[in-house]
């Protein structure tokens, strides 16, 4: 429970530890969007993260993922930055009392979140580059949880050569 005699900067950074930093790795990690693009010289990709797209399916081999790190820094502080606000939001006209339980399911599911990303960005066939170096045109894009099935889209009709 946070104390409302602590300084404002204690408070802050209960909040960031307890809320903030597990909400933005829950929402990261659960809601994203989907890009379907037509890289320059490759083959049509499907592509994930908001706002811009960090992780893309590899082209090497099947099940593999081409990871965009500075994308995927850039995304992560975009989902922090959001939460951040929306707590400040909330702080500044009530207080907040985070209790030690709803700690301890945001830190759960972060941390399996957590894990299932590190196992996955582990396997030998995941490729990482520090930023996506080739141009794309995007055919169609959407949102989704990650927890849903989503169709690849059909290639002609969106293809312009191929319509």
């Amino acid at each position: 429970m946070i104390k409302s005699g602590s300084s404002s900067s204690m408070i802050f950074t209960k909040l960031f530890w307890r809320l903030i930093f597990p909400l933005s790795i829950i929402s990261l990690g659960l809601f994203t969007k989907w890009w379907y693009v037509l890289p320059v010289d490759a083959p049509d990709t499907m592509m994930y993260g908001f706002p811009l797209a960090f992780l893309s399916e590899g082209w090497h081999t099947s099940m593999s993922l081409q990871i965009f790190v500075l994308e995927f820094i850039f995304d992560f502080l975009v989902y922090l930055l959001f939460w951040l606000m929306v707590i400040g939001l909330i702080q500044h006209y009530k207080a907040l009392n985070i209790s030690k339980y709803v700690t301890r399911i945001l830190w759960i599911l972060a941390t399996l979140i957590i894990a299932f990303n590190f196992w996955v960005s582990s396997l030998p066939v995941q490729r990482f580059y520090l930023k996506r170096n080739w141009g794309m045109q995007v055919l169609v894009s959407g949102y989704y949880p990650t927890w849903s099935h989503l169709e690849r889209p059909d290639i002609y009709k969106y293809h312009p050569k191929k319509k």
